[in-house]
């Protein structure tokens, strides 16, 4: 059995919704942050850098989304296309584009002070909304084909893990200068739409208190 670390509406999120929808069978441990968890001596053997998510598997402890995520795809097919698949290549291609663009671009809007300090901070969460708008439209452009990778009538292990993204997209505050209006991708909101439908994310929602509307209507 798997033991997922995680802290509410978080990273770990994305990891949650992916055991739930497979049907796994894991414990959800949430992190002590009023206790300086994350510091402690156990929590650091498993994550060096004291970050979210940890899962710890039958294979050791495992740390980083993407990482996570491929790990439980292939061994618990479903959600993405097997190792030999035709489609294969195309979904790991859009998964790190989202892995390695998108979410880090994203950290950039929510943290612009880890970028360049304080007094720069105006500047990075400008240029990151920019840019993260050019991304989403890209990998709009490939979701209005519907992929068997990122389509809008089933799960995928890539549409949970952009759902998560744009749930906390949509978290921001509308009238500030670095929004980003995650209605502008009609091909992603179908598919937002149509996971938070699913008994998976209705579950971990109510287990993390996010509400129903959970990648749509972000409480």
């Amino acid at each position: 059995m798997y033991c997922l670390r995680f802290s509410p509406d978080s990273a770990s999120l994305i990891v949650r919704l992916v055991l739930e929808e497979l049907a796994l069978p894991y414990e959800a441990r949430q992190i002590d942050r009023d206790a300086a968890e994350l510091s402690s001596p156990e929590y650091r053997a498993l994550h060096p850098l004291g970050k979210i998510p940890v899962m710890e598997t039958p294979h050791g402890p495992m740390f980083e989304t993407a990482a996570i995520l491929l790990y439980l795809s292939d061994r618990h097919p479903g959600l993405a296309p097997a190792p030999d698949a035709p489609d294969r290549a195309a979904f790991l291609k859009w998964f790190f584009f989202t892995s390695t663009n998108i979410h880090p671009t994203l950290m950039d809007i929510f943290y612009p002070e880890r970028v360049a300090g304080a007094g720069a901070a105006a500047l990075v969460t400008a240029h990151a909304a920019a840019r993260m708008d050019a991304l989403l439209k890209v990998i709009n452009t490939a979701a209005a084909a519907n992929p068997v990778w990122l389509c809008a009538d089933r799960p995928s292990l890539l549409g949970y893990y952009l759902a998560v993204l744009l749930r906390w997209l949509g978290q921001r505050d509308s009238k500030a200068a670095d929004y980003v209006s995650v209605t502008t991708y009609p091909a992603l909101t179908t598919i937002l739409t149509m996971l938070e439908t699913r008994p998976a994310a209705l579950a971990v929602a109510a287990a993390e208190g996010l509400g129903t509307t959970i990648f749509t209507n972000p409480a």
